[in-house]
């Protein structure tokens, strides 16, 4: 039996599946698609994000990859509409907590979450292989695989339910499997404060002769989350 195959499922309801439109994570990375062409790109997690499909029409060569993968598309598709609806709610008691100025009011917000979702389920319909199931901090892909490895919403936004040795263990199969480049958005928790070990982190990633930058980016929804790290290897 096959690692992917002992893998054990995450129930459907323990899983969130909301996702990022493509123009987000250019936004959210500080990339241009002519800066991606000819590159072999991961999205580590990739939940409902349109990025894989939309750059994959547009020619950019993405694999996605997350748990919820193990689901049917069409169970997926059904559950990202009822999160969309949840978070929608509970957006109204938060608002506070983010800039409206990338989005216009929840509205505006909520038709974006829908069209990252319809974009991501119709290319995983079409193009399941690119939507690869993984159970972090494993990954089934061979050493050096990708040039650049893109991880959103994830690492540092789940600092309280993801504990620090999680964040090596991830890191160190994220090294693993790119050839150069790791970039992680954002650099802060659900409450807008900083990762507290990222200090810890980044001399544990300098001490493997990486070389790591916090760059700001030309986004910013939730307060305080304008920077990604951006790791290199050496």
């Amino acid at each position: 039996m096959s690692k992917v195959e002992q893998r054990k499922k995450l129930a459907l309801e323990r899983i969130v599946f909301i996702g990022r439109t493509y123009e987000e994570y250019l936004n959210m990375f500080s990339l241009t698609p002519e800066e991606l062409q000819g590159k072999k790109v991961l999205d580590c997690p990739a939940g409902a994000c349109s990025f894989t499909a939309l750059g994959t029409m547009a020619g950019l060569e993405i694999t996605a990859c997350d748990i919820a993968y193990d689901h049917s598309c069409e169970d997926l598709k059904n559950k990202g509409l009822q999160d969309i609806e949840h978070a929608m709610e509970q957006m109204e008691k938060v608002k506070k907590n983010y800039k409206w100025s990338y989005f216009k009011d929840i509205s505006d917000l909520k038709t974006n979450r829908l069209n990252a979702l319809e974009n991501c389920y119709t290319h995983m319909r079409n193009s399941n292989n690119r939507y690869i199931p993984v159970t972090l901090p494993s990954l089934p892909f061979k050493t050096e695989e990708f040039d650049i490895i893109l991880s959103a919403h994830f690492l540092f936004t789940y600092a309280d339910r993801l504990d620090y040795q999680f964040h090596i263990e991830t890191l160190n199969e994220l090294l693993r499997v790119t050839k150069k480049e790791i970039r992680i958005f954002p650099l802060v928790d659900l409450e807008g404060k900083k990762y507290e070990h990222l200090d810890k982190l980044v001399s544990f990633l300098v001490e493997k002769d990486c070389v790591v930058e916090e760059l700001i980016v030309p986004y910013e929804f939730q307060y305080n989350a304008n920077s990604m790290l951006k790791i290199t290897k050496g």
